[in-house]
């Protein structure tokens, strides 16, 4: 063979090899052959933290689990985590951060309606999938975006449900305390839609500013007005500190919360307090074992050195378990639209006493609500 025609051949199989090496570790952004990196801005500190550490916590035992089995496809799962504190212009800094610094594949897990409202035209503009974020405002779910994927019921579909509870008891006189932004109007304009169709009306209103546990004024309102129950949304710490005011105000009503207000650290906020407190939920009851998800989870968390259960950290295991279902169905040749493709090929999944619904026109994955309260002995009950 001519020199001439070695050194033809050698190029062509330079070619190929260069081509077959191109295909092969070539990938879409955040993905390796070994490892998909998921981003999560959410609260690590400040009055919400414990909301971020525990959804935190609950995908991490999830994910260790699935990393210690070989990972999906080979591939360990890593979530780069950023503090935002719950406010709104850290949220969407953290985000450019994650998807043109960091370079991850999807965004999972962000805690808070201001806060992945703030984040909502970024990653739609790039394209990124945003994953369980943990919220029920609307504006997360209407109008329809690609990008979006919810698996918790909306604050609509939990205000309705404890109005249809109080009003079926014949409680009519309600107020609502709410935070002052997005997150609590979202869970204003729910109970306010349950009554008005009921043709009831909100008797009162007091506000608290986001991360301020300054409810002076909010309890002047709602004292003065004495509902029979208050209807309350927003996060713990504001909630234990107005709660404790009125009743040092000698309110003796019902109080009501929706499920982000992070049910146990408000009871471990409020102590004795929290007696008679209620609670509506998104998730199945962490304390016992019946659900499969939920034997799952406690198995998994205590093997983690984890037992302090609670429906946050649920959460953030629920919405893990439900991710890895559809990066197994995108397959191997992992795309972020093969993700969507692949979660929107789940239908109706049961996760173990959970049923999670998506499609390619529906991204809400549950209407999933429950009603608890916290009984004398300071513990949840249905």
């Amino acid at each position: 063979m001519s020199i001439a025609r070695i050194l033809r051949l050698h190029m062509w199989c330079a070619g190929v090899l260069a081509l077959v090496s191109s295909a092969v570790f070539s990938a879409e952004t955040g993905v390796t052959e070994d490892r998909i990196l998921l981003g999560q801005s959410a609260a690590f500190s400040g009055p919400a933290a414990q909301l971020g550490i525990q959804l935190n916590l609950g995908a991490k035992v999830y994910f260790d689990h699935v990393n210690r089995s070989g990972g999906v496809y080979g591939r360990r799962i890593e979530l780069k985590t950023l503090d935002d504190r719950y406010e709104s212009d850290l949220a969407a800094a953290n985000t450019k951060q994650l998807i043109e610094q960091d370079n991850v594949f999807a965004l999972f897990g962000y805690v808070g309606t201001p806060t992945s409202n703030a984040a909502l035209p970024i990653f739609t503009k790039a394209k990124v999938p945003f994953f369980a974020p943990f919220t029920g405002a609307m504006s997360l779910r209407e109008p329809f975006n690609r990008y979006i994927f919810n698996i918790r019921a909306s604050y609509q579909e939990e205000t309705a449900r404890i109005i249809e509870q109080l009003t079926s008891t014949g409680t009519t006189r309600i107020a609502v305390f709410y935070q002052n932004d997005a997150y609590g109007k979202a869970g204003l304009d729910g109970t306010e839609k349950a009554l008005g169709s009921r043709g009831l009306k909100t008797i009162a209103l007091g506000t608290v500013e986001r991360n301020s546990v300054d409810v002076r004024k909010a309890v002047e309102a709602l004292v003065a007005a004495q509902p029979d129950a208050v209807m309350m949304v927003s996060a713990y710490s504001s909630v234990a500190a107005f709660v404790k005011e009125m009743r040092k105000a000698g309110y003796t009503g019902q109080f009501h919360n929706v499920s982000f207000v992070g049910s146990k650290a408000l009871a471990d906020a409020l102590g004795n307090e929290s007696v008679g407190m209620a609670i509506s939920q998104v998730m199945p009851f962490p304390f016992s074992p019946t659900a499969a998800i939920v034997r799952e989870y406690q198995k998994l968390m205590s093997e983690a050195g984890h037992t302090d259960y609670n429906w946050s950290s649920l959460e953030g295991f629920v919405a893990a378990r439900v991710f890895v279902e559809g990066l197994r169905r995108a397959g191997r040749d992992l795309t972020r639209d093969k993700l969507i493709s692949g979660l929107e090929s789940i239908g109706r999944f049961d996760v173990g006493g959970m049923d999670i619904t998506f499609s390619p026109t529906n991204h809400n994955g549950s209407k999933f609500v429950e009603l608890t309260i916290i009984n004398s002995r300071g513990r949840f009950s249905r």
